[in-house]
């Protein structure tokens, strides 16, 4: 069976942290490894995951020391992991076989099936503020996978390498550009709305927060050579507003 690392990357969000763990330890899939890169935290936040390590012994590995930013966290917690499937997480799972699932799907894809990705939704509390249904795609198209929904094999990272630290708020998309630019690698896609992201972060927070990750999105175009940047740049925005405008259609299907 092949173990599954989450990737948490915490601080000073004790509250959230305990609704995302509470998400992952609910999984019926039983071989699941969580890694905890905290930075610091002084809000309670180091009380919790001590109290989770004490619960889960060695299925749960953490530290918690400053960092030079979410990405230099990301890529500290990826080298403490162990698992066969990677998976940055730092939301909360919508059901309790979201993990089966997304496994079953990479294992069915054979064995130049890199990875699997699903839907998503973006939720202030209770209220839900965008339903991101990506399906299939392709980067021309304005396309690319929700990275809270993306599970990968441990060798895509040995591939292509871990995410850019000089990036704010996009290194993630950075890297699935890196990754999915080529026609080479096989995704699978699962047809479900796994996960509930929590709204405001470094991208979703406002509008300053989505001109920079549209400024930090070309960048990444530009840097892995993806040609006509600038018009992948507008069909992405439609695409962010058609999130939007198709919420009440979207949660009718729930």
């Amino acid at each position: 069976m092949q173990k599954v690392s989450f990737i948490l990357t915490t601080y000073n969000c004790s509250s959230n942290l305990e609704k995302t763990m509470t998400s992952i330890l609910m999984q019926d899939y039983p071989s699941i490894e969580i890694i905890i890169k905290d930075g610091g935290s002084t809000d309670g936040t180091k009380d919790l995951i001590e109290k989770y390590s004490r619960e889960l012994g060695e299925g749960l590995l953490w530290k918690s020391e400053s960092d030079k930013g979410l990405y230099d966290a990301m890529n500290q917690g990826y080298q403490m992991s162990t698992g066969d499937i990677v998976v940055f997480f730092n939301d909360v799972l919508t059901h309790r076989s979201v993990v089966s699932h997304m496994v079953n799907a990479i294992e069915a894809g054979g064995e130049d099936c890199i990875g699997a990705h699903a839907d998503l939704v973006y939720a202030n509390g209770e209220k839900v503020i965008r339903y991101w249904h990506m399906g299939k795609g392709k980067i021309m198209q304005g396309w690319l996978p929700g990275h809270p929904t993306l599970y990968l094999k441990r060798k895509v990272y040995e591939k292509y390498g871990l995410f850019d630290t000089s990036y704010r708020g996009s290194a993630d998309y950075e890297f699935m550009i890196r990754v999915l630019r080529g026609r080479e690698e096989k995704l699978a896609y699962v047809p479900e709305m796994i996960v509930s992201m929590f709204y405001g972060g470094t991208s979703t927070n406002g509008i300053s927060g989505y001109l920079m990750s549209l400024r930090e999105g070309h960048r990444g175009l530009k840097k892995n050579g993806v040609k006509f940047a600038f018009l992948i740049d507008i069909k992405r925005t439609m695409r962010v507003l058609g999130q939007f405008r198709n919420i009440d259609k979207m949660l009718n299907i729930l």
